[in-house]
């Protein structure tokens, strides 16, 4: 199942030029149709236990997060989840400058979710997420944000002539382009899942922007499976299983330009399989430590109850946090902020982040951010 050919250009390297899309004779194996069964019924119980959590929004935003910072790393990024939430509780002012990688990534993926609510995944709302993304974004190189390349882009080497793989130029780029959003809104009979892979894989052969493609690119299987309603809310992201087998990633979508379509369906669905099965296992988790930490509170006095109460459920949302953020949730004095962060580290569900400072002290909900962060 060639997906395209790669084709001589006058400048004297050789570009790969997309058949049209879909393939006619695009047909799975019977352990690929499996698979997908699988990873659909994994993908069922996750929204459906998803659900159940009473704060689902606040382990969204921790998704996200890790979303964010895994995808970002892919692209080099070494700043960290971690990082990120302290760039958004302004805790720290020692923070990595790549950390707005992160920040931009989080950034378009809400701009994306609440876009989709009222227009259609299209070419033009592509240009937008990717607009968002890059726009004043830390680049190497000019990405003219939300705008299609109008020149020949290329992956590793130094040019198209040594490079790794150089995708359609402009004019075959837009005709690409084009077949692939028909493929957005075709009602066909493939297989959701398999779907949102071929959409990330066909976009990443294409390479429309200067860029910002990966993330971009990643950004698209989620909001597919969300739009499509195989999740209520958005609850799956893959970036950190990408980042986990980098190599294998990019073996596969290599293999998918050589007609390996397969190959790659069938890692992205063991992705699919293994990033449900983890989410399942942290909302279980997140909902023990929950009730653990609900019970300390409530065992306390009235008044420590009620303030400890309004705190503990924006923790899930923001596990950072330093006493100017606990005065503006509470209302309380920066002095009454400090004996409910002091209350917290007596019942050990804050701890002092660093030991060694001693103004500015932030405190983090340690094993609730644990749960996010273990590998």
């Amino acid at each position: 199942m060639e997906i395209g050919a790669f084709r001589n250009q006058k400048e004297g390297y050789q570009a790969f030029i997309p058949h049209k899309f879909p393939l006619e004779e695009l047909v799975f194996s019977e352990g690929l149709i499996y698979k997908h069964s699988t990873a659909e019924r994994l993908l069922g119980k996750l929204d459906g236990i998803s659900q159940l959590l009473p704060d689902v929004d606040f382990f969204i935003f921790m998704y996200i997060r890790k979303d964010a910072a895994s995808s970002s790393q892919i692209e080099g990024t070494r700043a960290t989840m971690i990082d990120a939430i302290e760039a958004e509780a302004k805790t720290s002012e020692s923070l990595p400058s790549d950390v707005d990688d992160i920040l931009h990534y989080i950034k378009a993926l809400n701009y994306g979710l609440d876009r989709l609510k009222e227009f259609p995944m299209s070419l033009r709302f592509i240009r937008e997420l990717h607009k968002e993304l890059m726009r004043e974004a830390r680049t190497t190189h000019f990405s003219d944000a939300g705008e299609f390349r109008k020149s020949q882009n290329w992956i590793g080497g130094t040019s198209p002539s040594n490079a790794r793989y150089v995708p359609p130029p402009p004019d075959e780029m837009i005709s690409a382009l084009d077949d692939f959003e028909k493929f957005l809104h075709a009602e066909d009979e493939i297989l959701p899942i398999l779907k949102a892979g071929l959409i990330h894989a066909q976009f990443e052969t294409i390479h429309p922007f200067l860029d910002g493609n990966g993330r971009t690119g990643r950004l698209l299987i989620t909001f597919y499976l969300w739009l499509n309603g195989l999740l209520e809310k958005p609850v799956l992201f893959l970036s950190s299983f990408f980042r986990k087998h980098q190599q294998v990633y990019y073996e596969r979508l290599a293999d998918y330009h050589h007609g390996g379509i397969e190959s790659w369906l069938d890692f992205m669905l063991d992705g699919v399989i293994e990033i449900s099965e983890q989410a399942i296992a942290t909302i279980k988790e997140v909902t023990d430590l929950r009730e653990k930490d609900m019970k300390k509170i409530q065992a306390l006095g009235k008044a420590a109850s009620e303030s400890g109460m309004i705190v503990l459920p924006r923790l899930f949302a923001l596990p950072i946090v330093n006493a100017n953020k606990i005065s503006q949730w509470t209302c309380f004095t920066t002095r009454g902020a400090r004996k409910v962060i002091d209350r917290f580290i007596d019942l050990d569900i804050l701890q002092q982040k660093d030991l060694n400072e001693k103004y500015g002290r932030s405190f983090i909900y340690r094993r609730y951010v644990d749960i996010f962060t273990k590998e």
